[in-house]
């Protein structure tokens, strides 16, 4: 069985990190989005196929040689080509029924279950469905009492929203289905969903966490929600009387010395906060350097950055990578 993963687009929201590294690589609790992803498809699928464009060869390098286990195809994706698009440029490597998942997604979703749900129903398609309490920046789907999905609405008015289902990005497919999306630019939500509703389309409802990764906001979300409640400190990374708040990472090999960190803060491997800053809802990633009396609140501070004494970062991505 194939997976075909979404990652196109350029992480514009998240500039200038993604100047360095494309948006699937973009680590959340050590780990790049898209491994989550793909240690969340069950073994049963033997070939992962990646569309894209943006800094492939940046993704190329990383897969080769952080091997995940199982085949890894990329394609080339020139321009954009949308959702429907990037699938439909990978037809020649379908061969059956197929997955389709967003590569920039943290979730909770369980896909071998997902799976099962959609052959029990029978259909040609099933999607995977997330409650939120305002559905207007999404796409929202209605269900009939058997699950099956009797109607669609694309970013409707929060008092006009049918449902508070909204599409979770995670898609079993037949491989029919390509049969309903043409050639250059197309959504596969706008434009292929609403032509397959007679077919038969069902709705996996799903609770846990969902969280699409392309804000700086949500990047810091997805960190707190996995880090849970509790506060993990390497041994030997906390001296001076520093104080770290739940929830909170420092990882191997930071240095956390008299200061302040969290609640919600990642500290990555190699990371030093000196005396009197406070570090909070924050993510540091690899090898960053904070000065004496630094605030940071609400940021994404990328590798290698030194923040100097008596800085104040608050709601920034930092970076030194350049366009």
């Amino acid at each position: 069985m194939k997976a075909v993963l979404l990652v196109g687009g350029m992480g514009t929201r998240l500039r200038p990190l993604t100047y360095r590294i494309p948006k699937p690589l973009l680590p959340v609790m050590g780990k790049p989005l898209i491994m989550h992803v793909i240690d969340s498809i069950p073994s049963e699928v033997d070939e992962v196929i990646i569309p894209i464009g943006y800094k492939r060869d940046v993704m190329d390098e990383y897969l080769k040689s952080h091997p995940p286990g199982r085949k890894i195809t990329l394609v080339d994706e020139p321009e954009p080509l949308g959702t429907g698009g990037a699938v439909k440029n990978v037809e020649e490597h379908i061969d059956g029924q197929f997955l389709v998942i967003n590569g920039d997604v943290i979730t909770s979703l369980d896909v071998a279950s997902f799976l099962k749900f959609h052959r029990a129903k029978g259909g040609i398609a099933s999607i995977s469905l997330w409650p939120v309490e305002d559905p207007s920046p999404f796409g929202v789907a209605q269900l009939d009492p058997e699950s099956r999905i009797t109607r669609f609405q694309e970013k409707p008015k929060r008092e006009e929203a049918f449902s508070k289902l909204i599409n979770a990005g995670a898609y079993a497919l037949e491989r029919e289905v390509l049969s309903y999306i043409g050639d250059g630019f197309v959504s596969m939500e706008r434009e292929v969903f609403p032509k397959l509703l007679d077919k038969g389309m069902y709705g996996f409802q799903f609770d846990g966490h969902w969280i699409d990764c392309g804000t700086r906001e949500n990047v810091i979300g997805a960190h707190r929600i996995l880090m849970g409640d509790g506060v993990k400190v390497s041994r030997n990374s906390v001296s001076g009387g520093a104080a770290v708040h739940p929830p909170s990472v420092v990882c191997d090999e930071a240095v956390v010395a008299g200061a302040v960190i969290g609640p919600g803060a990642y500290i990555s491997p190699r990371c030093v906060v000196g005396p009197m800053s406070s570090v909070e809802g924050s993510v540091l990633y690899d090898d960053v350097r904070v000065g004496t009396r630094c605030r940071i609140v609400d940021s994404i501070i990328d590798q290698g950055v030194s923040v100097p004494d008596g800085a104040e970062i608050i709601s920034e991505i930092v970076s030194r990578a350049k366009q």
